[in-house]
């Protein structure tokens, strides 16, 4: 397996990982009450999913 002759410096590696960053979920209006949800999910405000009822979140 290969080694490296000379050290890496610190630019060089934060370089490389420059692009290891968190992104954001990704968020979709409720189609039923308008609250953000994440896409193909049951909505945890109203319980909808694909305009049906799904479960009630009021009655937990």
């Amino acid at each position: 397996m290969p080694l490296p002759k000379r050290r890496h410096s610190k630019a060089r590696g934060r370089k490389r990982r420059t692009h290891w960053k968190l992104n954001a979920p990704t968020m979709g209006a409720c189609d039923n009450c308008g609250e953000m949800k994440l896409p193909h999910h049951v909505c945890p405000h109203c319980g909808y999913y694909k305009g049906r009822e799904i479960y009630n979140p009021t009655s937990e």
